[in-house]
């Protein structure tokens, strides 16, 4: 058999075809199968209840009609004729095989009303005084012959023909009958109107809850038309009129549009400015050789050109290191990353013996990338090594808060140096200005700071420290940063 035939065949799970696919569908395939199953318990219930009042209220008209009987009903003195009233209850009592019949039990005999001729009716017992049974279904056969049951409902009764005496007094029972499928017709008639009924209430939720699931999506369905216009650049954003469920996503996404629009702008605008500042440089170069310059002249103005564009490439490196505002970054402790570079810096700057202190708030956090707070802290903490006399405080904590948002973060860096004068701020976060020329830098650690502040929608503040006197560079990242 050939290896390919023994391989075994993998079995490709294809989605299901009955499974909603949007919200709307599975909405209205939770919400119809709840109503109905309401439908049918209410129905249900209302089945059982009227099959028991319907029951009840067979007994109470068998018992009516004993009472009516009982009232109607004379005896002739001794008792040996009576003669019932003329006018029974019902009429049914007068038509033979009408399903309605009565019977009266004497010590000498029975007695039985006109519908009572024809079918074989169950036997009668004689009952107590005062005594009630209700009973059934009992079988019976009609006057056609067919078999049939009935309900019976019996009272037994004493006559006496006066009160004084009590020697002719005798006992009697009166017995009314009704065909026991009188409560499964009305039932059946209940049931059909009852579930035609529920059927047309069913139809009529079905409708006005397929009306308010899409209303209620409604939002939805605008906020994915407005996704739409935006990938078709049609909008260049998300709208923020939407209920307040929703503006946690919206902004969102809002949020990671501009976070990635600000990524491609900040690529181009790197890539475009290492282009332009190698321009110079390399133009410079170039005239240098078609001019025939001496070798001295040359190797050195190379020197210089290649130590610039070094510096150039630097900085732009850098800049392109920082990679900006990531919206759903995990939450980073930020002492770990101060100690590690504080202890470097301490031996670069060991000969001046600068320390560094820490206030740093346990529950801060840095909710970015590594690198960009790895460029904050090193480029600010550098800043103030270089220019201390020997003390720098780093402190750090929780900045504003907002609903459904992670808090903020505030990052101040104070020295006890010279200080930065006021009028000197502005040029100072220039790139490649340096506030000291006779201090070694490059003059782009401060702009880096500031573009990283500013990717993530922070503010840069540069002022004297109260503290220790001298420079005091404050980050404050804004909520949801």
């Amino acid at each position: 058999m050939p290896a390919e035939s023994r391989r075994p065949k993998t079995k490709v799970r294809r989605p299901s075809r009955w499974r909603p696919r949007s919200l709307q569908a599975r909405q209205l395939l939770a919400a119809s199968i709840g109503l109905l199953a309401f439908l049918a318990l209410a129905g249900y219930a209302l089945d059982r209840a009227f099959i028991d009042v319907a029951s009840e209220g067979q007994r109470e008209r068998l018992r009516n009609y004993v009472y009516a009987y009982a009232g109607d009903i004379e005896f002739l003195r001794g008792g040996e004729i009576y003669l019932p009233s003329e006018s029974p209850p019902d009429d049914r009592f007068l038509r033979p095989g009408s399903g309605l019949y009565a019977e009266v039990v004497l010590p000498s005999g029975t007695w039985a009303s006109r519908s009572a001729s024809g079918p074989q009716l169950p036997e009668a017992t004689m009952l107590g005084a005062r005594e009630e049974k209700f009973e059934g279904p009992l079988p019976i056969v009609r006057s056609d012959g067919s078999p049939g049951e009935v309900y019976r409902y019996g009272l037994g009764l004493l006559w006496s023909p006066e009160e004084t005496r009590t020697d002719d007094e005798f006992a009697y029972t009166i017995y009314v009958m009704e065909d026991a499928g009188i409560v499964p017709r009305q039932v059946r008639v209940f049931r059909a109107a009852l579930w035609v009924n529920l059927g047309i209430a069913g139809m009529i939720l079905l409708l006005l809850q397929a009306l308010i699931v899409r209303w209620s999506l409604w939002p939805l369905r605008r906020v994915e038309h407005e996704l739409v216009r935006v990938q078709r650049g049609q909008a260049d954003r998300m709208g923020m009129q939407h209920p307040r469920e929703l503006l946690p996503l919206t902004e969102s996404i809002n949020a990671l549009i501009e976070s990635e629009r600000e990524h491609l702008a900040r690529q181009r605008n790197t890539m475009s400015d290492l282009a332009h500042s190698l321009k110079t440089p390399l133009a410079v170069l170039r005239s240098r050789l078609d001019a025939g310059t001496g070798e001295a002249e040359l190797r050195e103005e190379v020197e210089s050109q290649l130590q610039r564009m070094t510096d150039l490439v630097t900085y732009q490196l850098a800049r392109a290191a920082s990679s900006g505002h990531q919206l759903f970054s995990a939450a980073i402790e930020i002492e770990p990353h101060a100690e590690q570079i504080v202890r470097g810096l301490e031996k670069i700057y060991a000969a001046k013996g600068a320390v560094c202190e820490f206030e740093i708030d346990a529950a801060a956090r840095f909710h970015g990338e590594p690198g960009d707070l790895q460029e904050l802290l090193g480029n600010l903490l550098e800043n103030a090594f270089k220019w201390a006399r020997s003390r720098v405080l780093l402190t750090v904590r929780s900045g504003d808060t907002a609903p459904n948002r992670r808090p903020g973060l505030v990052l101040v860096v104070e020295d006890d140096g010279p200080g930065i004068p006021p009028d000197r701020v502005a040029t100072v976060l220039q790139r490649g200005v340096r506030g000291d020329e006779r201090v070694q830098g490059h003059g782009i650690g401060l702009s880096i700071v500031q573009d990283i502040v500013h990717s993530y929608r922070g503010e840069l503040h540069v002022g004297r420290s109260e503290e220790l006197g001298g420079a005091c560079f404050s980050v404050r990242l804004p909520p949801g940063f």
